[in-house]
């Protein structure tokens, strides 16, 4: 071999080394499995949307995009209430910069109300696994999001859909939404014994690097969701600081 040959080779080998991104590559698949039970009024629900938007339209949130391998992520978002009320309501989209996530807030903006049944967990973590079955991407993390108000109390048990995911290499985060007032008939939904955040890290969440996140007002839910999105995008969660239910987000915050 000729010396510029070799010199040649030397220097095409740390491009060679690295495999191009391919057009389904991407650094995490995220599906959102959203509550919409009927101890969710329209405020909130409104407040929930909003929250998703502002949390997409983050320059903190596309900057963890931009950082990865593949510098995109795809996102589904899914609603759920009793069992047999579950809904893929945006099927996956790539989100990739600004006007990529532009495009995933206008149809999660324009998308009505799905359900007002109980409160089946369980049934959108199902959903989400099939989506990632389906999905057709290859992406380094499978992450379900689940956001809720109260414990499931319709369909199969959580705690075994949960293990059924997290067998499939999928990690489930939780964003537990606190109500601090609720009417006599929710009491025990929304506030079960030892509190939501933990029923949610004892029956829900699961997972390398699983965490939970406590919100205690619907209008902090924006910046929760930010906070999360950043982390999950980027794999970086403090596990003993989401595990020791700590990392709480109140008004003000």
């Amino acid at each position: 071999m000729g010396r510029f040959a070799a010199v040649a080779i030397a220097m095409m080998l740390p491009f060679l080394a690295v495999p191009a991104a391919r057009a389904d590559d991407v650094d995490v698949a995220l599906v959102l499995v959203t509550d919409v039970s009927r101890s969710i009024d329209d405020s909130e629900y409104k407040l929930e949307k909003e929250g998703y938007a502002s949390a997409f339209a983050s320059e903190k949130v596309l900057a963890a995009i931009h950082g990865g391998p593949a510098g995109r992520i795809a996102v589904a978002y899914v609603e759920f209430a009793s069992g047999f009320e579950v809904r893929t309501v945006l099927d996956w989209t790539v989100i990739r910069d600004k006007p990529s996530a532009r495009a995933f807030i206008d149809q999660l903006a324009a998308a009505p109300r799905s359900f007002w049944g109980r409160t089946a967990i369980s049934a959108g973590i199902d959903q989400g696994v099939r989506l990632f079955r389906e999905s057709g991407f290859n992406s380094l993390r499978q992450v379900i999001d689940v956001c809720g108000d109260g414990t499931n109390n319709a369909g199969r048990k959580v705690a075994e859909a949960r293990d059924d995911a997290v067998k499939a290499g999928i990690t489930i985060n939780g964003l537990a939404i606190i109500n601090d007032h609720p009417v006599s008939w929710t009491f025990a939904h929304v506030q079960p014994p030892g509190g939501l955040a933990n029923y949610y890290r004892e029956n829900v969440t699961g997972g390398p690097g699983s965490f939970v996140l406590e919100v205690h007002d619907f209008a902090s839910f924006g910046e929760a969701m930010t906070r999360k999105l950043v982390d999950e995008i980027a794999a970086r969660p403090s596990a003993s600081k989401y595990a020791a239910g700590r990392y709480t987000i109140r008004p003000g915050d």
